[in-house]
């Protein structure tokens, strides 16, 4: 039996890795377009592909995925006008195309890849109840010992996913996620804006908020500070600012 026909890691293989985003949604809050946050899809990529991993992009629906305008280092805001990493992949043709065309998760072959990664921005908070085929597959890879990771409100699908006992995969893990301390944040700069009302919220629900009421043990840093933990083969990084630490426990998971 060749290392190809068995089920084993074959390290003469690339790792590969998926990067699932968010498809284009609009806030039931502020009424704005919302996506994917640039930097959870682009600081991952760089990561990986520096130790040589294949990644591929995907979305629940497929097709072209929309960032929030202001995870854009270009947009008029300044909001990440510092985010470099970002900036090389959207003038590197090849890369920004990667995102016009995603394929569907359904296609996401679980056998082809090594870990699969969700990424964050508005949208998951929006669209991620609804997504069953992606709860499912997050589900396969962590049942299958692969690495399954999420960040930042792309940790939304472990409010959802569940386990083949019907036990939310988040349950009895140590996880983390955008945190309450950083929707308190959002909410005050919305409201000083006067694009929420006094005692609206960004956010329709709070990850932090599920998370412990499905029994997981909710940790986090403080507010805007990198961040990410491994539980076992489940990674979860907090909030945008954390794309390299998330992808950095990947691999001390799958190896280089």
């Amino acid at each position: 039996m060749s290392l190809a026909d068995a089920n084993v890691v074959d390290p003469r293989r690339k790792k590969r890795v998926a990067i699932v985003l968010a498809n284009p949604s609009r806030s039931t809050t502020t009424g704005w377009p919302v996506g994917f946050w640039w930097s959870e899809v682009t600081h991952p990529w760089y990561e990986f592909q520096e130790v040589g991993y294949e990644v591929e992009i995907f979305s629940p629906r497929g097709g072209r995925c929309e960032a929030d305008a202001i995870s854009d280092p270009r947009d008029a805001s300044g909001y990440s006008a510092h985010d470099l990493i970002t900036l090389g992949f959207l003038h590197t043709p090849r890369l920004a195309a990667a995102v016009e065309t995603t394929r569907p998760v359904a296609d996401l072959a679980l056998d082809r890849f090594d870990a699969i990664m969700v990424a964050g921005g508005q949208s998951p908070m929006f669209t991620f109840a609804d997504e069953k085929a992606l709860h499912a597959k997050f589900a396969a890879f962590l049942a299958a010992g692969k690495v399954a990771a999420a960040l930042c409100h792309g940790v939304a699908v472990l409010a959802h996913a569940r386990g083949a006992d019907g036990q939310l995969l988040a349950k009895g893990r140590t996880v983390t996620g955008f945190a309450n301390v950083e929707e308190d944040a959002a909410d005050a700069a919305m409201r000083a804006m006067q694009a929420i009302g006094s005692d609206a919220h960004v956010m329709p629900w709070r990850i932090e908020d599920a998370l412990r009421r499905g029994g997981a043990n909710f940790v986090s840093a403080g507010a805007w500070r990198p961040f990410a933990i491994r539980d076992g083969n489940l990674v979860t990084g907090q909030q945008n600012f954390s794309g390299a630490a998330t992808a950095r426990l990947v691999i001390e998971a799958l190896g280089r």
